[in-house]
């Protein structure tokens, strides 16, 4: 049945995409959790993990009256996205989560949120935690320009991996853990085994890692065998004739020394790999210079 408004033009219901915590549950903001108990349609990507996540938060989706509750995921996105459709066309809002993070970022909920916007439909956002800016933020590269490139195709990944190998900006990528180790080989191999990457692991979570180093060292390092939820952050390429940006030189240097090497010996080793004088380096480590001061 179609919503009629006060002045007798149906209504049209609003689409609001909510971001759930990526692992730490003292990350969900208080409208998060008004919204899912105002909400009367929710498409959960997984709809047993939300009620795990609303009885933990103590809210009840869809507060006393309680809401219909669907699923939303890869395998029925295209048919439940034409069915919440007609919920928006006759008035009643729709509310989409996923298990984590944002929807639309690597999980359900783009597909919906275009065909809203073709429609007029008005579509808006509870921002939540993502895995992407956090792991950039964590990492140590550089984080001034940065793309998103989601998993990693299966099947032809050496091929994907050569048209990013000369990408300057610093790329995040999503792996399940029983790929990790391969695909940072893959990397090495595309990118070379020195490009700076860190893996993060457990993000928000009790048993949270991060770690850096070369492509290389952490190929050998995931070889043991990687759990949980992974993010990989690899540096961007440098630009053609090694003039390293200062941003990229002063990041390499503090993940050299978050790994434990000394400054001088950092400041050094970085100078030589970007082929810079090692005074530029220095330089700007210490705040010396215009450069350095902004």
């Amino acid at each position: 049945m179609t919503v009629v408004e006060g002045d007798g033009k149906p209504r049209v219901g609003t689409l609001t995409l909510a971001g759930l915590p990526i692992g730490n549950l003292e990350d969900a903001p208080p409208r998060l959790l008004r919204v899912l108990e105002d909400a009367r349609v929710i498409a959960a990507e997984d709809t047993r993990r939300l009620r795990q996540f609303a009885s933990r938060a103590g809210v009840r989706p869809g507060g006393a009256e309680g809401a219909r509750v669907v699923s939303y995921y890869d395998a029925n996105e295209s048919r439940r996205t034409d069915e919440l459709l007609t919920d928006l066309r006759e008035g009643r809002d729709v509310l989409v989560v996923t298990d984590a993070g944002m929807p639309g970022v690597s999980d359900p909920g783009y597909r919906l949120a275009a065909a809203c916007a073709a429609e007029d439909i008005p579509v808006t956002a509870v921002p939540g935690p993502s895995a992407v800016t956090t792991a950039l933020v964590v990492s140590g590269l550089p984080t001034d320009r940065f793309c998103f490139e989601g998993f990693p195709p299966r099947k032809g990944l050496a091929g994907y991996l050569a048209d990013l190998a000369a990408e300057r900006r610093t790329m995040v990528f999503f792996e399940s853990p029983h790929r990790v180790a391969a695909t940072l080989a893959a990397m090495a191999e595309a990118f070379g085994p020195d490009r700076r990457a860190a893996v993060c692991r457990e993000l928000t979570k009790t048993y949270e890692e991060v770690r850096r180093g070369g492509l290389a060292e952490l190929a050998a390092w995931a070889a043991d065998g990687v759990r949980g939820e992974v993010s990989v952050v690899v540096g961007g390429a440098r630009p053609a004739g090694g003039a390293a940006s200062d941003a990229d030189l002063l990041a390499a240097v503090q993940a050299l020394e978050e790994e434990g090497a000394r400054r001088k010996d950092a400041i050094a080793r970085v100078a030589k790999e970007a082929g810079v004088p090692k005074r530029r380096v220095y330089d700007l480590v210490h705040g010396v210079g215009a450069d350095a001061a902004e």
